[in-house]
């Protein structure tokens, strides 16, 4: 595997995957949660990557604003996946 495509994995294994879910389900941008929070569109993107976590009163304020319907844990888990080797 080269190195690009193992930086991607790496990226991909840490991502939000079940608010990436909600959100392309509800049609949610992500420039939408960025004027939320009042932030720029790659800090959002950023953060949903797991490059940087999401602060809890971010995590409360875009669950209750675009999800209410959906558990704020199940939204902001992350999920890891073992290395293949």
């Amino acid at each position: 595997m080269c190195e690009v495509s193992l930086m991607v994995e790496e990226v991909i294994s840490f991502m939000l995957r079940n608010l990436e879910i909600a959100r392309k389900d509800k049609g949610v941008t992500l420039v939408d949660i960025a004027d939320l929070l009042r932030v720029r569109y790659q800090t959002i993107s950023d953060k949903i990557q797991g490059k940087f976590e999401f602060k809890f009163s971010e995590a409360v304020l875009i669950q209750k604003t675009f999800f209410p319907e959906y558990d704020l844990v199940f939204l902001f888990t992350s999920e890891h996946k073992e290395e293949i080797q």
